[in-house]
C-alpha cells in the first residue's frame, strides 16, 4: 500500500531521473569525444597542408630546367642556378616573376639532404627590401667568404642567409643585381649551394 503513496511515487520519480541524468552524462561524454576527434582532424589538415615534413613521401620535385632557360632568355642579369650538387638536394619550387622590369625576380627552392629548406633568391630591385621579404626579417650580421667571394651573412629572422650584390652592365637591369641563397638550412649547406651557382643569359 505504502508503495502506492506519495512516497513510492517520489522513489519512482527519483528512479527516472536518475536514468535521465545518466543517459545525458553518457552523451556529454561522447560529445567530448566526437569533438576533440574532430579538432585533432582539422590539426592534422593544417599540419600537412602548410608545415614542411621530413619525409621524402611528402616531397614534390621538380624539373626547372624549361623556367630556368626562360628565365636566362627574358632575365635583365645573368641567373643563378646550381650545378654538380647531389642527388640528395631536391628541387621543390620554381619561379620567374618579370612583371615589374625594375625587381624582376628569379627563385628556385630545395631541400638538402637534411630536408632543410634553402633557396636560390635573385632581384634587380631594391635589395634591403627584397633581403627584409625573403629572409622574413633577418639583418645583416657578419660575412663569409665562399670560393674566394665574400657573401654578407643574414640571420634573426625567419631565413637566414648569405647575400652577394653584383653590378650589372645591362641597361635594362636598371641597378646592382642582388644574389642569395637563404632558407633553414645551416650556413655550410648555404655555403655549399653558393658555391655551386652558375651566372649565365642565353642569347
Amino acid at each position: 500500500m505504502l508503495a502506492d503513496g506519495p512516497a513510492g511515487q517520489n522513489r519512482a520519480a527519483m528512479g527516472d531521473d536518475g536514468g535521465v541524468a545518466s543517459k545525458r552524462g553518457k552523451q556529454t561524454v561522447r560529445d567530448m569525444v566526437l569533438s576533440m576527434a574532430v579538432i585533432m582532424l582539422v590539426v592534422a589538415g593544417i599540419y600537412a597542408l602548410f608545415l614542411p615534413h621530413g619525409t621524402k613521401e611528402s616531397i614534390t620535385q621538380v624539373d626547372y630546367s624549361i623556367e630556368l632557360g626562360q628565365a636566362r632568355r627574358a632575365a635583365p642579369y645573368p641567373v643563378a642556378a646550381p650545378s654538380g650538387l647531389s642527388g640528395q638536394w631536391r628541387a621543390t619550387s620554381v619561379t620567374y616573376d618579370d612583371s615589374d622590369p625594375k625587381n624582376a625576380q628569379w627563385h628556385l627552392g630545395f631541400l638538402d639532404p637534411e630536408n632543410q629548406y634553402a633557396a636560390i633568391e635573385q632581384s634587380n630591385g631594391d635589395a634591403a627590401r627584397f633581403i627584409s621579404d625573403k629572409t622574413r626579417a633577418s639583418q645583416r650580421s657578419g660575412s663569409q667568404i665562399v670560393d674566394g667571394q665574400i657573401w654578407e651573412r643574414y640571420d634573426g629572422g625567419r631565413y637566414r642567409a648569405l647575400v652577394r650584390e653584383q653590378p650589372v652592365t645591362s641597361a635594362a637591369a636598371a641597378g646592382p643585381v642582388t644574389t642569395m641563397v637563404t632558407g633553414t638550412a645551416p650556413y655550410d649547406q648555404l655555403a655549399q649551394l653558393a658555391s655551386a651557382l652558375r651566372f649565365a643569359r642565353s642569347s
